[in-house]
């Protein structure tokens, strides 16, 4: 099994948070994690140095690579810093699916 996970801590969210699934907004110091296992990112939040996490709303997401999981960490990190009730954002197709489409 191929996997691969990332971890931002200290990111400030924007006015609003982040929507999560089990307790709603949560906003102020988080920290967010990725999960990346066969062909699955699961994005996961919490207050930076808590105990408990929460699913990102939209978590878990189709993607199809470590490459494109990445990716969506950067993405969901800059979603949550804008915040406006963050969901999971839409990964964008990588070079790998845009070649294998035509």
């Amino acid at each position: 099994m191929t996997w691969a996970s990332w971890t931002t801590r200290g990111v400030y969210s924007g006015h609003g948070g982040v929507l999560t699934d089990e307790v709603g907004p949560l906003s102020g110091d988080l920290t967010i994690h990725t999960t990346w296992a066969e062909g699955t990112a699961q994005i996961t939040v919490q207050y930076t140095d808590a105990a408990d996490w929460f699913t990102m709303a939209g978590s878990p997401v189709p993607c199809p690579s470590e490459e494109a999981s990445r990716a969506l960490h950067a993405a969901a990190v800059e979603a949550v810093r804008r915040g406006s009730a963050a969901t999971v954002p839409v990964p964008q197709p990588g070079p790998e699916q845009a070649a294998g489409s035509e």
